[in-house]
């Protein structure tokens, strides 16, 4: 079982890219087994979206970890549990949400990819994000994660 949650603010062109990547999954249709949740800026109140062991594929624009408008999928294993630099006010994004996760979760933690849109995240990223997502919903093996760090 596979879900899909995608994070942004639909209201601010820089941050929209994953609210446009699940317009175009809604648009696609996806597989029986796989949710996709519009995550918006909830922040910690994603958490109880980890809990059921289901494979969590975020989706979310990204800063210093690809080239300019690429698209990266990521392990977050590495990144889970980790506080350092973590900021937990309003703004704390990923960071936040990986540092607290092991911590909160009731049970194993399922596999958590991230689905990342460097920015600026134009309409080619976009699209590039929505195809990964479909592949990985519909249990396509040719993307291989390298790990968030």
């Amino acid at each position: 079982m596979t879900r899909i949650v995608c994070i942004g603010n639909s209201l601010i062109p820089g941050d929209a890219a994953g609210s446009h990547v699940y317009e175009r999954l809604l648009r696609a249709g996806l597989p029986h087994g796989v949710e996709l949740v519009e995550g918006g800026l909830a922040g910690l109140n994603l958490l109880p979206f980890f809990d059921d062991g289901r494979r969590v594929v975020l989706v979310d624009t990204v800063s210093g970890l690809a080239a300019s408008g690429d698209v990266e999928l990521f392990d977050c294993a590495p990144a889970l549990g980790r506080t350092d630099g973590a900021y937990y006010g309003h703004g704390g994004g990923l960071s936040c949400l990986f540092g607290v996760l092991p911590a909160v979760a009731d049970g194993p933690l399922p596999e958590i990819l991230l689905v990342g849109m460097e920015r600026p995240a134009g309409e080619s990223a976009v699209q590039t994000a929505a195809d990964m997502c479909l592949d990985l919903a519909w249990g396509g093996r040719s993307l291989e994660p390298r790990p968030l760090s």
